[in-house]
């Protein structure tokens, strides 16, 4: 395993149990050795879930499993597992799908249409679904409340540390506890959500309310993630409502524009920020974290699009690995993104220091203070058009040699 990323957080976060929650992991051997890769999360009987997938049109076989089930918006078990994507595997990865649901059902003690899966790793090998079964009674009976560490760790493929985010808000009063894990590092360009990322929390919402919530939360979260501009075929995003905290007195939320659901809207959407900007700082071979704003735009639809047009660059991230602040490859990638612009309005600032102004090279320009600013660890990048009130913001990483030695030999 590659060494853990310079911008990894100090340690995994203290994170709470969520009543209605148990987790297991295991090792099923379904590409690594020595290490778990299969993860299970067993709900009480009556569990919301919700979800958002990759708009890829080559999804992988997990992710038409979960769309064709999320409509009932009711769960009883998760099951993911780690070095083997189940995408462009034909007939046989529908087949694995199945037969995943059918062992997670049996040992869990519910219907195979109650069970979500998820799986990450190389594309195009079949999926060996059979070694589930060796793995699944123990996994369901060993399952306990939190180790959410341990379920982060086990669904890794080249991230170098595990994602976890958490927080605790109050509604009618009472607490209600929100738990999120992560994994993604590579094959990162959001178009729904960003790889795999799993949501618990023990707040009493309907199924409706739960997918307002996610698919409005990943806009400015997860969808404002890049890494190398590769949407995934695996790209998926759960969230699973447990309705525990019913029983401490929280009334049930049925209507997204209940005020009382406004506080929990703000820690959910905290949590995905908190997971998406993890998933930047573990970019493969990523040693700074970089935070790409764009202003002035006509639209934020057109800012967005900038924004990631410049975070997507090639040269514009080869630039900054080395500590290079080239606004000439920021002109480039607004030039292109095909949104309203005008060169002689165009100011960019690297590091809070404006670098150029009105179409030319600041005349205030010091190459060595913008030098030191360039070997901080995160950069801040922002452009502004001077057209318009349209503003975004995307995370990105810088693209090192690393990134090519680990997709290089990702197969072998």
């Amino acid at each position: 395993m590659a060494a853990v990323s310079p911008l990894a957080p100090e340690r995994f976060p203290e994170m709470p149990e969520i009543a209605g929650v148990r987790v297991a992991t295991a090792a099923a051997g379904i590409r690594y050795a020595g290490r778990t890769d299969v993860l299970l999360a067993v709900l009480d009987p009556g569990t919301a879930v919700a979800g958002v997938f990759t708009r890829s049109k080559c999804p992988s076989a997990p992710v038409d499993w979960c769309r064709a089930r999320l409509k009932a918006g009711k769960a009883r078990a998760l099951v993911v597992n780690s070095g083997n994507a189940n995408a462009f595997t034909g007939r046989s990865g529908r087949d694995a799908v199945k037969l995943t649901a059918d062992i997670a059902a049996a040992s869990a003690g519910c219907k195979p249409a109650e069970i979500f899966l998820a799986s990450t790793g190389v594309i195009g090998e079949p999926l060996p679904a059979e070694k589930f079964g060796g793995v699944m009674d123990g996994l369901v009976q060993g399952a306990q409340p939190g180790r959410w560490d341990e379920a982060a760790r086990a669904i890794m493929t080249t991230d170098t540390f595990p994602k976890g985010a958490a927080a605790i808000v109050r509604i009618d009063g009472k607490p209600v506890t929100i738990c999120g894990i992560a994994k993604g590092a590579g094959m990162i360009a959001p178009d729904m959500a960003t790889m795999l990322s799993f949501v618990f929390t023990d707040a009493p919402l309907s199924p409706a309310v739960l997918q307002s919530l996610l698919s409005k939360g990943v806009e400015d979260t997860f969808n404002a993630v890049t890494i190398d501009g590769d949407t995934s075929t695996s790209d998926t995003l759960l969230a699973f409502a447990t309705g525990a905290a019913a029983a401490r007195g929280v009334a049930k939320i049925t209507r997204a524009g209940d005020p009382r659901l406004e506080p929990f809207r703000k820690a959910f959407t905290r949590v995905l920020a908190n997971l998406a900007e993890q998933v930047a700082r573990d970019g493969e071979g990523a040693r700074k974290l970089v935070e790409v704003i764009v202003e002035g735009a006509a639209s934020k639809k057109a800012a967005r699009k900038i924004a990631m047009s410049i975070a997507n660059s090639p040269l514009v991230k080869t630039a900054i690995a080395g500590e290079d602040a080239n606004w000439g490859r920021v002109v480039m990638a607004v030039g292109k993104a095909g949104e309203r612009a005008d060169r002689d309005k165009l100011s960019i600032w690297f590091g809070g220091v404006r670098v150029a102004h009105k179409g030319e090279r600041d005349s205030g320009y010091d190459e060595a203070k913008v030098s030191e600013l360039m070997k901080r660890p995160e950069i801040e990048l922002k452009v502004n058009l001077g057209i318009g009130k349209g503003r975004d913001r995307v995370l990105t990483c810088d693209l090192t040699k690393e990134y090519i030695a680990i997709n290089g030999d990702y197969r072998s």
